[in-house]
């Protein structure tokens, strides 16, 4: 396939009259200022598809049940209540067809590839499936179904709360012991396709315990690893009690943070904590929407990039699939903390076109992937055209008004 980009976003900036030729899904050929050929699919800007390194999929077909007021205060704890009871209802069907409606969303969107940070395992009643790996498979197939790339991210929960704290009822679906949860890992591994990449995702650490962390990550080097960590108050406080250390601080001392590893959310740090993530090579997971959704909080956004950090960005509950929204709340958020306007742009030039590129690089390593447009990458991109003028050359030719090309 050929493409001809007016515009294209590449590794040093954008370039102008880039023609690209794709084969069997890569990128095989990419220069600057050359002429459209005739065959030539025409577009009037391309840019690299964004990685979504955080979603729960099936959330998405409980987006707007919660938004109304109950009796008495309404918190991320009755959110997540609630939330218990819809997964509760699902069957395997169920779940992917809500998969494949988030995902072609996210294609719509301009996310080429997502992160499924999968916690649905079982069925209803707790007990597992004749295969155990039945929704993950359902996860496999969404993807397959709609093109989006995918890292899949199986959750290993186990625990209810700090102590470890017995599960609750409305938890049993997402339960595993450790060598059941290795069992679903290989079962994973041998339904990944060419492209498909498998970490996995404790799911936090109040649902996870140190021996159950240790033994997973010395038994699953290598891989992505993903984790809710310090989203609400409440989690931080609990650490606190239990171990005398707040959520970063404790995982910090207790396993190997490194660049494998993606903190989800981080909301409640100490300055210290952002010094520790930011020289680990870690990435934090930021998901703007729904933290606004669920009154996490906000992420200390200037003081962490200002040390080298990276981020990704996520959709999570998936409560609105908008990848400008995502980045434009994230910036949001920091002037409304900080009562500053371009908060996140470390220099002069465009803050939007600064917080792309950076979500770009800290998602796509976060997902084991590499992102941009130069020979011999995943032929991951996004189209745009203005669709007022779509012969806005004056050739003769209409542009293509592509969404997704990959």
């Amino acid at each position: 396939m050929k493409i001809h980009a007016r515009r294209a976003l590449l590794p040093k900036g954008w370039a102008t009259d880039v023609a690209l030729e794709v084969r069997q899904g890569r990128i095989a050929t990419i220069a600057p200022n050359r002429p459209a050929e005739p065959d030539a699919a025409r577009v009037s800007a391309l840019i690299p598809g964004m990685a979504n390194l955080h979603s729960h999929a099936f959330q998405r077909g409980f987006a707007g049940l919660t938004e109304r007021r109950g009796q008495g205060g309404e918190s991320f704890w009755t959110w997540r209540d609630m939330m218990y009871r819809f997964a509760l209802t699902l069957n395997p069907d169920d779940m992917q067809a809500i998969a494949e409606m988030a995902y072609i969303e996210m294609l719509e969107a301009g996310y080429t590839r997502v992160g499924e940070f999968h916690y649905l395992h079982h069925a209803p009643d707790g007990r597992p499936y004749d295969d155990p790996a039945e929704l993950s498979a359902r996860i496999f197939a969404a993807s397959e179904a709609t093109g989006l790339g995918l890292t899949h991210l199986p959750v290993f929960y186990a625990h209810g709360g700090f102590g470890p704290r017995p599960a609750e009822e409305g938890q049993r679906r997402f339960l595993h012991e450790v060598d059941a949860f290795l069992n679903l890992i290989e079962r994973c591994d041998a339904m990944a396709r060419p492209g498909d990449v498998v970490g996995f995702a404790p799911h936090s650490l109040r649902a996870a315990s140190h021996d159950d962390l240790t033994q997973l990550v010395a038994a699953l080097p290598d891989r992505p690893i993903h984790i809710h960590i310090a989203e609400q108050r409440k989690e931080v406080d609990e650490s606190l009690a239990h171990s005398g250390r707040r959520p970063v601080e404790w995982l910090f001392e207790h396993l190997p943070v490194d660049a494998r590893w993606c903190l989800i959310h981080a909301t409640h740090l100490t300055e210290g904590e952002v010094q520790s993530i930011a020289s680990s090579g870690a990435t934090v997971g930021l998901c703007p929407i729904t933290e606004a959704n669920l009154g996490d909080g906000v992420f200390a956004g200037e003081a962490y990039l200002g040390q080298g950090g990276a981020i990704g960005i996520g959709t999570d509950s998936n409560v609105r699939i908008d990848l400008r929204g995502e980045l434009e709340t994230l910036e949001y958020g920091q002037r409304l903390t900080r009562q500053a306007r371009n908060v996140l742009a470390p220099e002069a030039g465009s803050t939007g076109a600064h917080m792309f590129r950076t979500a770009l690089a800290g998602g796509a390593g976060a997902l084991g992937v590499e992102a941009g447009l130069y020979p011999g990458a995943a032929a991951d991109m996004v189209a745009l055209s203005d669709p007022a003028d779509l012969d806005s050359d004056g050739d003769g030719h209409k542009d293509t008004n592509l969404t997704v090309l990959g």
